[in-house]
């Protein structure tokens, strides 16, 4: 299916401002067309590349290194696929390496790839644990993403300051209790 033009973007908003019951020529949302496109380019921009590329370059001199792996609080923001407002919350990403490692910039950039997308939460954790146990072939991974949905909070139940957690662990991280456990308590903090 072919990519509608900026132009045609920039018409639905000016539909959806009408819709809403304002006037788009008025002078405070005579450029939101434009605005709101460009912002989509940005926000969706996980359509534009595959994450999993990131992942592409990795490191084996690790010096022996053979111990979990954890970056903690990586910001996610996604869009939620059935009502399109925000996801805002945070990723905890965890790893044991077998014989590389990868930049700790390129997981926070596999979670952004993933979130920059219309997505459900659970799906991309998901995502994110599969393209890092894909390509880096490490003993484990951990996924924790943690984040308060507006289509919960904003609308419907209308229940701001709830969040949902959502976990993907597979390998050792997932069968062996004590690395599960060291994963979780690194991923909390502790």
């Amino acid at each position: 299916m072919p990519k509608p033009s900026q132009a045609e973007a920039e018409a639905a908003v000016r539909v959806l401002l009408e819709w809403a019951g304002d006037d788009p020529d008025r002078e405070g949302l005579a450029e939101t067309p434009a605005r709101v496109a460009r912002s989509y380019r940005e926000l969706f921009s996980g359509y534009a590349a595959d994450p999993r590329d990131y992942l592409a370059r990795t490191f084996e001199e690790v010096g022996g290194y053979d111990e979990l792996i954890v970056l903690r609080d990586i910001p996610v923001v996604s869009f939620c696929e059935h009502h399109m407002l925000p996801v805002v919350g945070k990723a905890h990403v965890g790893y044991l390496p077998t014989t590389r490692v990868v930049g700790i910039s390129k997981l926070a950039r596999v979670v952004q790839g993933f979130a920059r997308r219309l997505q459900i939460q659970e799906k991309m954790t998901a995502q994110i644990a599969e393209a890092i146990q894909d390509i880096l072939q490490p003993a484990g991974v951990g996924v924790v993403v943690e984040a308060e949905h507006s289509c919960m909070t904003l609308r419907g139940v209308n229940t701001p300051g709830t969040t949902l957690t959502t976990s993907r662990l597979l390998g050792v991280i997932r069968d062996d209790a004590r690395t599960r456990q060291e994963f979780l308590r690194l991923a909390n903090g502790g």
